[in-house]
């Protein structure tokens, strides 16, 4: 354990716990930037001029976990979380609307809750499909450990910027 409560990923164990111990390290992280400072400060941007705000970090990251393990690993027809941008077609969750960082959290624990379900239901093996092609669960979750990495970085500097606190 670190000593903020993330579990820390294995550091000898077979590849589909050390790959499922670093997304969830990752999530962690997430979930520890974005707690905290309240629903005004989650809803700010305070790295112009991007927009990036932790709130829409957190719902974006809702909106991958459901592309990545519902739809394309699991074949769900499930329809997306947000909707698309009319101009940009962009349906990522980094547009805010009303809702605040409680039930964004819980959107995204419950799109967690069904990405862990597909994933164990795919097995190490498990073979999803993007746009027709095939594609394995093994890419899909070094893919968002990637995604979170990044995004996490994202919210690390957003978080600073808001009340100096670093790091998680």
């Amino acid at each position: 354990m670190t000593t903020d409560g993330r579990a820390v990923p294995p550091m000898q164990a077979g590849e589909q716990a050390t790959l499922d111990g670093w997304l969830d390290f990752y999530r962690a992280t997430l979930v520890g930037k974005c707690t905290g400072p309240g629903d005004d400060l989650v809803r700010a941007a305070p790295l112009p001029p991007s927009s990036l705000t932790l709130l829409g970090l957190v719902r974006h990251l809702a909106a991958v976990e459901r592309n990545w393990f519902r739809i394309v690993l699991a074949g769900e027809e499930v329809p997306p979380l947000f909707h698309p941008d009319p101009e940009t077609g962009h349906d990522g969750g980094f547009e805010l609307d009303g809702a605040g960082l409680a039930e964004a959290l819980a959107l995204w624990e419950d799109e967690v809750r069904r990405a862990r379900a597909a994933r164990a239901a795919a097995g190490p093996d498990g073979v999803g499909s993007l746009a027709g092609r095939p594609v394995s669960v093994r890419w899909i979750v070094v893919h968002m450990i990637g995604e979170y990495a990044r995004h996490c970085g994202h919210a690390d500097l957003i978080r600073e910027q808001l009340d100096g606190r670093a790091g998680v």
